[in-house]
């Protein structure tokens, strides 16, 4: 069974930082193309960061700069680092993990529009980030 449990959300100030957690389990970490998605209320969801599983990433413009997703494959954690975050970051943040292979192929989410990967195959609960003074 497939498991993605996100940790690390909560308060901070406009300008401040936060590192969100994704633990994984129940599917090879490795192989698989995982990404950070987040959604306020009244709003669609939307693509933050993905990562390929070769490690090629793409970002959403406005967090680009200050936002940077890593993975750990030996722990099988997914991290999302959030520098100089403002009031619009404030949503819940979901983690997310596909296969991406169709007809035998992997498919890579980087350098394509990020949105277009808001149907992952697995989604974690969410975390909320709420940015405030």
């Amino acid at each position: 069974e497939v498991r993605l449990v996100e940790s690390g959300g909560g308060l901070v100030q406009p300008g401040g930082s936060l590192t969100l957690s994704c633990a994984a389990s129940g599917f090879s970490f490795s192989d698989y193309g995982m990404g950070w998605f987040r959604q306020a209320p009244g709003r669609e969801r939307e693509g933050v960061a993905t990562i390929d599983r070769d490690g090629a990433t793409n970002y959403r413009g406005s967090v680009a700069g200050r936002f940077t997703i890593f993975k750990d494959s030996a722990k099988k954690i997914l991290y999302l680092q959030m520098n100089n975050v403002n009031p619009e970051d404030t949503a819940t943040y979901y983690c997310a993990a596909d296969p991406l292979v169709v007809g035998g192929y992997y498919h890579k989410m980087a350098g394509q529009d990020i949105d277009r990967f808001r149907n992952l195959a697995y989604w974690g609960q969410g975390t909320q980030v709420t940015v405030s003074s």
